[in-house]
Order: structure tokens, then C-alpha cells, then sequence
């Protein structure tokens, strides 16, 4: 990996000329995405991690944080102890510049003998997992992270919309893929490609039949305006 995400992070922290995001999905058009926007306050938020932020307590994990905009507030507003980790070093290192106090370059599947109260992943956390078919270790790995009594909040969409009907009323739906919330997604930045990267959005119903078929125990916390919603699991 080229690691452009992170760079276009670290570029925006450092103010060393950064430029949009250009991203494009196996379903969707090129887009632009304004790099701003992962530095984001609380009050510019969606709804949904404004709540997951909300319950967050104890000791806290930040899967995939990013920018660590989640973890800066936790850190700073509720005074929480917080770990943020991420794969990509350049976003690790601007959110050491940030002022997060635990910030690793970890993937969280290999982490191992850490427990925490609250395990975050937002902005589409399922995302992480990249393939339904991988979705009962990504589960089991969150749970042995737990401490007892302690909570994953994931957020995701439900994307059968962006599939045509056809006159019954169903889904045009690919062959290609074993479940259709699985994409490929595809990530640019100053003229370089990415390596292709596997990203699953993930409806609530399967996500609830998974975790409870892996000992976890799931509640719908919110729903958004466009598909997405919010869940807490626990065991």
C-alpha cells in the first residue's frame, strides 16, 4: 500500500499542500472528498457518531481512526483513556501531532493481550472487514478485546438501494460477489493509485445473525437518514 489516505492526512495536518481525495467504488462514480472533513469538530458530526461518542466509557479502542477527530474528543471533552490505532503511518503521525497521547500503527488483528470497555468504529466500521466471508473472525478478534461488561459500537449502511429494481420489485444484484455490500474501493490522490482495497457495507440483520451466532449479543442504537445506523454488541 502507497498509504495516499494517510498521506493526504498527514499533508492536511503539516498544511503541505493538500489536495481532494478522488474516490471510486465498483458501484459508484468518481467522487471528490475534501480531506477537511476527516478533521472534523464534534458539532459538525453526523448524528450517528455524535451518539456512538455519547456512550463511549471507560477505556476506549479507535479502530481505524484516521485523523483521530474521535479520539481527540474523547480524549480532551470526557477525559477517557484512549487508544487510537490505524494501518497507516502517516495518519498515525498526524495524530500524533494532533496531541492524541496513544496512537499506534496496529492492526487490530493482531492485537492481542489488551482489553478494553469500549471498542469504536465509525464511518462505516464494518468497512475493515472487507468481506462477509471473513466477518466471523473480525467478530470473534472485537470480542477478545472486551472487557466483561464492555461494548462495540460499528456503524454501517445498508446499500440494497443503490441497486436498480426490476418490475417485481426486486434487485438487480452482481453475481460477482458472495453478498452485495461487498466493494472494491478505489482511493487517488495527487495523480497516484492506490491498490485496490475490499470494503463491506454490511445491513443490520446480517450483522445481528453473525454476531450472534459468535456469542455476541446486538442492539440498533440509531438509525440514520440514508440506510446507515448505528449498533452496540456486547457479550
Amino acid at each position: 500500500m502507497k498509504d495516499l489516505f494517510g498521506r493526504a492526512i498527514l499533508d492536511y495536518q503539516t498544511n503541505n499542500q493538500p489536495e481532494n481525495l478522488i474516490t471510486e467504488t465498483t458501484i459508484s462514480e468518481e467522487d471528490e472528498m475534501d480531506v477537511s472533513y476527516l478533521f472534523r469538530k464534534y458539532s459538525d458530526m453526523p448524528q450517528i457518531e455524535q451518539k456512538a461518542l455519547s456512550l463511549a466509557r471507560g477505556t476506549v479502542l479507535d479502530i481505524g481512526c484516521g485523523a483521530g477527530s474521535h479520539s481527540l474528543y474523547l480524549q480532551n471533552e470526557l477525559n477517557l483513556t484512549t487508544t487510537a490505532i490505524d494501518i497507516s503511518n502517516n495518519a498515525i503521525k498526524a495524530c500524533v501531532l494532533r496531541g492524541i497521547k496513544d496512537a499506534r500503527v496496529q492492526d487490530f488483528m493482531t492485537l492481542q493481550n489488551e482489553k478494553y470497555d469500549t471498542i469504536l468504529l465509525l464511518m462505516n466500521g464494518t468497512g475493515i472487514c472487507g468481506k462477509l466471508k471473513k466477518l466471523p473472525e473480525f467478530l470473534q478478534q472485537l470480542r477478545s478485546l472486551l472487557n466483561p461488561g464492555g461494548q462495540i459500537l460499528i456503524d454501517s449502511s445498508d446499500i440494497i438501494y443503490m441497486f436498480d429494481e426490476d418490475e417485481d420489485g426486486g434487485k438487480w444484484i452482481p453475481s460477482d460477489n458472495d453478498y452485495y455490500g461487498e466493494i472494491t474501493f478505489n482511493i487517488s490522490y495527487k495523480g497516484e493509485k492506490e491498490k485496490p482495497l475490499d470494503w463491506l457495507y454490511l445491513d443490520y440483520n446480517t450483522l445481528q445473525n453473525v454476531a450472534f451466532a459468535n456469542g455476541l449479543k446486538s442492539e440498533l442504537i440509531l438509525e440514520g437518514e440514508h440506510y446507515d445506523y448505528l449498533a452496540r454488541l456486547s457479550i
